[in-house]
């Protein structure tokens, strides 16, 4: 059985506004780990990652989806400055943490900066998804999906492109937005503070 990810849904504010790194520290922890947890499932499912080089192409289409996902978010509350402060630091964050496990795992490579990729990347994901309607807070069009799904397919093998698509709009992303959804908006609530160990809502530090 796999274990759902485990995230923050309450968060205790101190004195003063989060500062978007803040925030985005921890939603890009939230996404990268449902991201991962997600491309698992696929292989869990017999699904075929079979290099790094396609693993990581298909964390960067879902961390793409997420991202602007956030951002759809985050127009509804925040004002235009502090939305672009927060997006980017998410994005910064991203990219730092695909860095550092991409060399983890095939090692360092001086030609090329993957964190900068991984932003560009983002960036121009955030373009083809700004075509697309996220009718509220909690879905997005099946377009949309859609679009994401067909990324994803283009990059597996042929046994594997009929049936990834509704996989991955059907179960996986429906799933991921939910607990991102859940981490982003607990994030910039304010939160009532509660004192002492123990509350269902308080988990312990990454």
């Amino acid at each position: 059985m796999v274990k759902p990810v485990r995230v923050r849904t309450v968060w205790f504010k101190r004195d003063g506004e989060r500062s978007a790194e803040e925030i985005a520290s921890s939603v890009a922890s939230t996404i990268w780990r449902v991201t991962d947890k997600a491309i698992d499932n696929l292989g869990q499912e017999n699904y075929d990652i079979i290099t790094p080089a396609r693993g990581f192409k298909l964390i960067a289409e879902c961390l793409a989806f997420l991202v602007h996902y956030c951002d759809r978010m985050a127009y509804a509350s925040l004002t235009p400055e502090r939305r672009v402060a927060v997006l980017q630091a998410i994005a910064n964050r991203l990219g730092e943490v695909m860095e550092e496990n991409i060399i983890s795992v095939v090692g360092p490579d001086p030609g090329r900066n993957f964190k900068a990729e991984l932003i560009d990347f983002l960036n121009r994901r955030f373009v083809d998804y700004a075509e697309f309607e996220f009718p509220d807070d909690e879905k997005a069009s099946f377009p949309a999906l859609r679009f994401l799904g067909l990324q994803i397919r283009d990059e597996m093998g042929d046994s594997d492109k009929t049936w990834i698509m509704d996989q991955i709009m059907d179960i996986e992303m429906p799933e991921m937005m939910g607990t991102v959804r859940k981490s982003f908006q607990g994030l910039l609530s304010d939160a009532p503070v509660k004192r002492g160990f123990g509350s269902p809502d308080m988990l312990p530090p990454e």
